[in-house]
């Protein structure tokens, strides 16, 4: 490309940019184009961009958030399996105006690391369309939920089929415009994949502008790219054999439906797992933790082509596509982007075109380990291209996907991860047993194929049904939780009972910490209707959260008759604590400190996970400053306690931020204001009055 080119391609005058700013300037501007939605009313939750595609890294920016996205089971942490994809759009003997040649193949693309939003694919829609809102979430009397900044809803629309539909359309310099649409589901059958309907239509608009460069378009390719990887926590918490997981040089990927006229076709998908790795000193199949049995990587994720249009003139389903399914380097593929570098584009749109390999990744790697197959030091990604296609200006194109994940569930995976650690319990899947625990580990993982499958089924039969399967009932759409002084009151609203077939709510709860399992603590049917509940179990000093959910009478639910289904537990679950608070002392002999001693081999007994390092200063005046010196008189930490009730918890850092280490510590507790017997209105404690108490800490 000359001189004169440079100057008049904004495209490459970012560039030039970019030599001169950097890459932070860079990472800065690409922030600032970027939009973001999540879909998370369901088991599975991801984040979705206007640039049509999810890049590697391309969130946060944040490598340490390699994986990002298809987080399934979604409640608990380090869940992620998405690494990073793309869209990829090719045609040939194209007349490009801006190279002032015929180039052989012209490629529009983004992903799976770069795009560039202003030249290449353009955003130009981006909002997301519910049923209806998410709830009101409230602890103690502020709002309490992740949905307030993570589900946006810019449309109500109550007669929806899905729950959520993000709506994305861009332009591209090809001159296809994109509109694609990604469906959830909250209902509990359908709630762990999503429903992607991409529409491509020859409108020969080439830039935001709307400028117009119509032309027919031959040999027209549709690419998608995915980079899955599983094994997140196993990373996170430290037990990974190597770090390379996390951007899946040891993830398998199989393809299945390659030939209609198989006798065992049943539909076209793509699908993944975590393949164990070479430098794991144990068995990996399920990335264990070596010191527990823990299992993090028993995900299966992948797509499922639902309908992909035989030409622009017939409508009907091609069940000879996708008729590219190639696995991609993820570092050594045509990934870079450059829509005016003809060797690049013609790289790309061989990749696009390359037709069915002889052989799957999954048959390639076979029995042995993924990450010692070929030289790619980033893994292989699953690859699918549709077409080739004639586009005449005004034709369109219609693809429809689903993507999910599956496997064995968190409580399964734990019961497997300890018998195979303890080498007890080794009943197989088929009702066998068995002495070798790694067969037993391996076999149970293995049952997410049949999961995934499973998944991929009921997203065909949701999509043959036009979408018009059961749905769950509505969630109150408020929700209340109020910390008490012997009790915890939760109230809702009675919205949900409006609900053709309504029949109660369930409430769970979960000590110590948000992302763990919930207990069953509260059900209530229609014989019984009350809209409040006090639950006067918790544990003095012990941090709770909530979730409530609206039950229907079963009559409806597609996979299992008669089972009542349920409102998504992710409208309502909590994400601050509530706690027991206690009523304020009258007297400053009741004040005690709660543990004491303080051990940190019982830490985890004291007030649970979440909280080791909890100390709890216990039976207080309304108000009082807390001043907590060594004993040779080192001040540590200064707290003001002004909240009116008899607790103050403390997290057992100083001032400066430091854990408080082994020894003997003094309390100095100075009331601030006159404490007043609320029967008698007789001065209990004047202000100014204090006093001490000791604790000691052993690490």
């Amino acid at each position: 490309m000359n001189l004169k080119k440079l100057n008049v391609k904004s495209y490459t005058w970012t560039m030039i940019v970019l030599l001169f700013l950097g890459l932070s300037s860079f990472n800065a501007l690409f922030a600032q184009a970027q939009e973001i939605r999540w879909l998370r009313v369901g088991s599975l939750h991801s984040w979705f961009s206007n640039f049509g595609s999810e890049l590697e890294i391309g969130r946060t920016g944040r490598a340490t958030e390699q994986q990002d996205g298809l987080r399934w089971p979604a409640e608990f942490s380090f869940q992620d399996c998405q690494v990073g994809k793309s869209m990829w759009i090719g045609t040939t003997n194209y007349q490009d105006r801006d190279l002032e040649q015929v180039v052989p193949h012209k490629v529009a693309s983004v992903g799976v690391r770069n795009a560039d939003p202003v030249n290449e694919v353009i955003p130009i829609e981006f909002k997301m369309m519910g049923r209806f809102a998410a709830p009101t979430v409230i602890v103690d009397g502020n709002r309490a939920s992740d949905n307030i900044l993570n589900d946006i809803v810019d449309e109500i629309d109550p007669d929806l089929k899905a729950d959520r539909i993000i709506i994305n359309k861009l332009h591209s310099t090809i001159g296809i415009t994109i509109t694609r649409k990604m469906m959830a589901f909250a209902q509990p059958n359908h709630d762990n994949y999503f429903i992607y309907e991409y529409v491509f239509k020859n409108t020969g608009i080439i830039d935001a502008n709307g400028t117009t460069d119509p032309k027919t378009l031959t040999d027209v390719v549709f690419h998608f790219q995915y980079g899955y990887a599983t094994g997140s926590e196993a990373f996170k918490r430290g037990w990974a054999p190597t770090n390379n997981i996390s951007w899946g040089r040891n993830t398998v990927n199989q393809v299945i439906g390659q030939d209609p006229a198989d006798l065992d076709f049943e539909f076209r998908a793509e699908y993944s797992w975590y393949g164990p790795h070479s430098q794991s000193a144990v068995d990996d199949w399920g990335a264990p933790n070596p010191q527990d049995g823990r299992l993090a990587g028993v995900q299966y994720m992948g797509n499922v082509t639902l309908h992909a249009d035989k030409s622009t003139t017939d409508k009907s389903d091609d069940p000879l596509q996708p008729f590219t399914t190639q696995f991609i380097g993820a570092d050594t593929g045509p990934q870079s982007f450059n829509q005016f570098d003809t060797d690049l584009m013609t790289r790309k749109y061989e990749v696009m075109s390359a037709g069915h390999p002889e052989l799957t990744h999954a048959e390639e790697v076979g029995n042995g380990f993924a990450n010692l197959f070929g030289t790619d030091a980033g893994g292989f990604n699953q690859g699918q291209g549709f077409g080739p296609y004639t586009m005449e200006p005004g034709d369109s194109i219609r693809i429809v996907l689903a993507e999910g994940v599956s496997g064995i569930s968190r409580l399964k995976s734990k019961d497997v991860g300890k018998n195979w650690f303890d080498g007890t319990n080794l009943a197989l899947p088929n009702g066998s047993t068995t002495n070798d625990a790694d067969e037993y580990k391996r076999l149970w993982v293995q049952t997410g194929e049949d999961s995934i499958l499973q998944t991929f089924r009921r997203a065909v039969r949701n999509f043959n049904a036009n979408f018009d399967i059961p749905q769950a009932p509505p969630p109150p759409d408020v929700f209340e939780v109020k910390s008490g002084g012997d009790r915890i009151t939760l109230t809702w609203s009675n919205s949900a009972e409006s609900w053709p077939i309504f029949n109660g709510y369930r409430i769970y709860r979960a000590e110590a910490r948000p992302d763990t399992f919930y207990t069953l603590i509260f059900e209530t049917d229609k014989s019984n209707l009350v809209n409040s509940f006090d639950d006067t179990t918790p544990r003095r000093g012990f941090d709770y959260y909530y979730y409530i959910q609206s039950v229907d009478d079963g009559s409806t639910n597609d996979a299992h008759p008669g089972v009542p289904m349920t409102s998504s537990k992710f409208y309502t679950i909590t994400n601050s604590p509530a706690f027991l608070r206690r009523p304020s002392e009258t007297s400053l002999s009741e004040i005690r400190v709660v543990p004491n001693p303080f051990h940190i081999r019982a830490r985890d007994l004291q007030f649970g996970k979440g909280a080791e390092d909890r100390i709890a200063f216990f039976g207080l005046p309304p108000k009082c400053t807390i001043r907590i010196y060594t004993e040779r008189g080192d001040l540590v930490e200064t707290i003001e306690h002004t909240d009116g009730s008899g607790d103050e918890l403390w997290n057992s850092l100083t001032s400066s931020g430091q854990v408080i280490v082994s020894g003997l510590y003094v309390v100095h507790f100075q009331v601030t204001e006159d404490v007043v017997d609320p029967e008698t209105g007789q001065l209990k404690v004047r202000r100014g009055e204090s006093a001490f108490r000791k604790f000691i800490v052993v690490r």
